[in-house]
């Protein structure tokens, strides 16, 4: 009788990740790729989360995500008296939800240990059991063997490190000497680091933004304090595991969360033009020049510091039209700085309005 209601509840919950109503976020492509929309931190019942793995697939579904990684702690599992350790287990469950839903579900896990040099997601691995090793080099020598994309988690998180500012230590070096380390969280869960666009400018790895999920993401990141979840967007030339992978590996990210974007320059401009469409001037009078500004992404965009004669400033708010005024005398471009658009920890992206 047990196991008849345990199949029925398993159907149902497969059944639900497939039928719910899937989000449209609206984020735009840029020119060579597609944007996938991801979190690759997340857990379940398997180690210290309190949700199924097909939970983690329905909320993603929900949400928009175009792909996820489950990954649950090798070095923590509390609740192993209730539920046996396998570390791929989460994987092999939630898989076909995924399939269903068109969902990459990328294989993966978390090696938990001290800083240095904290917590590491390895993704795209093939066998987590493989992962349980006396030393962390040996643990993420096995990912590395496996094929795997090493995330540096939460550098800054206060619980390792007390002052909240993300530290590179020797071993640090080391991993990153060795290409042992290829992302690091710039936004997780609620959190955010500036100084992680530094590090990953220097060691040329992707910036990353995860959620870091353990309870019921719904109820972690509730309108209308929060626009979205917390989504790593990855610049990918096809819709599949291995290109995302490749992009992955190739650093062509964002961290995208709080109406904020964090990443390189050289794809965040692009990803701002593609926001955006200039109108044509369709009014003017003695003194003014009338014109529309449309943003047709899900991220409003705070514009500031105007050029002299321009408006000193401009928000143009998600999915919808602005109206801008400028004086009929201004015959230049409007450039502004984008105050929500980070390229450095004290750095944001200046774009050039032309009308």
């Amino acid at each position: 009788m047990k196991k008849l209601f345990l199949i029925v509840f398993v159907t149902l919950l497969v059944t639900s990740a497939v039928q719910a109503q899937r989000k449209i976020v609206h984020l735009p492509d840029i020119p060579g790729y597609v944007t996938l929309k991801c979190d690759f931190h997340m857990h379940t019942v398997f180690s210290d989360g309190s949700v199924w793995p097909l939970n983690r697939v329905a909320e993603a579904y929900r949400d928009g995500l175009d792909a996820i990684a489950i990954t649950d702690h090798i070095e923590y599992t509390p609740k192993k008296d209730y539920i046996p350790v396998d570390y791929n287990a989460a994987w092999k469950i939630a898989e076909p939800a995924a399939k269903e839903g068109n969902i990459l579900l990328v294989h993966a896990a978390e090696i938990t240990r001290d800083m240095p040099p904290g917590h590491l997601n390895a993704l795209f691995i093939t066998d987590g059991n493989a992962l349980v090793k006396d030393s962390v080099f040996d643990a993420v020598s096995e990912a590395v063997k496996q094929g795997a994309f090493i995330l540096w988690n939460h550098p800054g998180w206060k619980s390792q490190e007390k002052d909240g500012i993300p530290k590179i230590y020797d071993m640090h070096r080391k991993l990153f000497e060795k290409k042992m380390i290829h992302g690091i969280e710039f936004f997780n869960s609620s959190e955010y680091y500036p100084l992680v666009l530094e590090m990953c400018s220097k060691y040329n790895v992707a910036v990353m933004g995860n959620s870091d999920a353990h309870g019921v993401i719904s109820e972690s990141y509730k309108a209308p304090e929060y626009s979205n979840r917390p989504m790593t967007l990855v610049f990918s030339k096809k819709r599949d595991t291995e290109s995302l992978k490749e992009a992955m590996f190739a650093g062509r990210t964002a961290a995208y969360f709080r109406d904020m974007l964090g990443g390189r320059e050289e794809y965040l401009k692009p990803f701002f033009y593609q926001s955006i469409t200039v109108g044509k001037v369709f009014y003017e009078n003695d003194r003014n020049k009338y014109f529309e500004i449309t943003n047709n992404s899900d991220i409003p965009y705070y514009l500031v510091n105007g050029t002299a004669g321009a408006p000193a400033s401009i928000t143009l708010a998600a999915n919808s039209v602005t109206r801008v005024v400028v004086s009929k005398k201004f015959t230049g471009t409007l450039a502004y700085d984008v105050k929500n658009i980070m390229t450095g920890p004290d750095s944001v992206l200046k774009v050039e309005i032309k009308y």
